[in-house]
């Protein structure tokens, strides 16, 4: 049997390792999973005769290695920063290997020795990254084809709950690493293009200055801009193009309502709070407001945000219970940003029959024959349940059908890379309709930069 070694279990783990143990007997695999909680390895295999859960510790050389060596491909889901062993590991060895994570510097460099060791090491081939990519591409590339010349590429994408599952009033919960949420947009300043302009937003204006969108069937949405989105002038090959924005999807109210926690600060992750471990939430509130010898927390909440009782702003603040000084922290040397991923944890964690939803919009603006045309693409997808999510899904089975591609010697391009090339993201896309992962097309008339 071909062997598969997975490592990491997580959220994003589940339909990944399902697709592969409903392939593996006509496709003749064993799937060997390891994770650093040998329970969550367990959960995903399911008793499945063609799977081995095992515990594994990533910094354990000899174990990993051991694995390695003895696999075919390997698939890493673990924290970004992590995979670079993994990779070093798979050259030394001679193994394929696919992450769903953005390529690193370090992960770049190895490109010279993968292509001499003929070895494909694909990344950046989940959701955003990677579906982002293919869907982006496959119209790139279609437009280009008929002689069109790119004017504009704006590409949007979110992971929210379902309209079933919305029961709060932030319209949110977490379907994926809180962490990630909680420290979105910090790491630089926003850039991008938009007509012919560059623009800069600061993590501090970041979440005022949204975008909104129209989904059918799903009503309104708003944006937020991504970190850099002038690196896909490059990837995508749109060096004279005069508008390129990537952005992140919320519900319509979620940046205005995030802005509070960015301007008291509470997104911090830079230092320590003295005391964490017993600090209740609503000392944790207090930490970031003047002294007032008569003034409630609330009081002096609302007066430095400027909100009215009667404001939405304000029950959503209440929703969260952010003024409970019975609930404790219980996080000892934690971060601002730790402990508000703690309080929000409480509040938006998917219920075990709630639905997920990821939300995709790509605008793709062009002249062709001297007029100037415009294409929209969007994608819907519902998750099942609090396991197999959306997110799981979209990010799962593109790594899990690339894995079979290279397996199967579909894939043949050696090196480190993305999947922007077609001979990875036609099958891809194609084998993603079955499983409900569709971009609906349509023409439009072309309006330019317009939100």
């Amino acid at each position: 049997m071909r062997t598969i070694l997975i490592i990491g279990a997580g959220r994003s783990a589940s339909s990944l390792i399902q697709y592969l143990l409903n392939k593996s007997d006509e496709e003749n695999l064993h799937l060997i999973i390891g994770d650093l909680s040998l329970a969550s390895a367990q959960k995903k295999t399911n008793n499945h005769p063609n799977a081995t859960a095992i515990a594994l510790d990533i910094f354990e050389k000899n174990q990993r290695q051991m694995l390695i060596q003895k696999a075919d491909i390997v698939i890493s889901m673990l924290p970004a920063h992590l995979h670079i062993e993994v990779a070093r590991d798979c050259i030394v060895h001679k193994k394929h290997l696919v992450t769903a994570s953005y390529i690193s510097d370090a992960m770049q460099d190895l490109d010279i020795l993968a292509k001499e060791n003929n070895l494909i090491f694909m990344n950046e081939v989940g959701l955003d990254p990677g579906i982002d990519h293919m869907s982006a591409m496959k119209v790139i590339n279609e437009i280009r084809a008929k002689g069109g010349k790119m004017l504009l590429f704006e590409s949007f994408c979110g992971g929210l709950v379902a309209p079933e599952s919305d029961t709060n009033l932030w319209n949110y919960k977490f379907t994926w690493a809180p962490r990630n949420v909680v420290l979105a947009g910090q790491g630089g300043t926003a850039k991008f293009i938009q007509e012919g302009t560059y623009k800069y937003i600061p993590y501090g204006s970041l979440f005022r200055r949204t975008e909104f969108l129209e989904v059918e069937g799903y009503g309104r949405f708003e944006a937020y801009s991504n970190r850099d989105s002038l690196k896909y002038l490059d990837v995508y090959g749109l060096k004279d193009v005069l508008t390129l924005y990537r952005g992140t999807i919320r519900k319509v109210g979620f940046s205005k309502a995030w802005n509070m926690f960015v301007q008291l600060g509470m997104t911090d992750d830079s230092y320590v709070m003295e005391g964490s471990e017993d600090m209740s939430y609503r000392q944790f509130v207090n930490s970031f407001l003047p002294y007032h010898p008569t003034d409630s927390v609330e009081i002096k909440m609302r007066l430095i945000l400027k909100i009215d009782q009667d404001d939405i702003m304000w029950d959503k603040l209440l929703e969260l219970d952010l003024f409970n000084p019975n609930k404790k922290v219980g996080l000892k040397d934690a971060t601002p940003a730790q402990i508000l991923e703690k309080i929000l944890t409480d509040s938006w964690t998917l219920e075990p029959n709630d639905k997920d939803m990821i939300v995709m919009y790509h605008k793709f603006g062009y002249e062709l024959n001297g007029k100037k045309q415009q294409i929209d693409s969007k994608m819907v997808c519902i998750g099942e349940d609090q396991i197999y999510t959306a997110m799981a899904k979209t990010v799962g089975l593109p790594v899990a059908i690339t894995t079979l591609l290279i397996l199967n010697g579909k894939i043949k391009t050696p090196g480190v890379q993305l999947p922007i090339r077609e001979e990875v993201y036609l099958p891809i896309l194609k084998e993603l309709e079955e499983y409900g992962v569709v971009f609906k097309e349509q023409a439009m008339h072309y309006l330019g930069y317009n939100p």
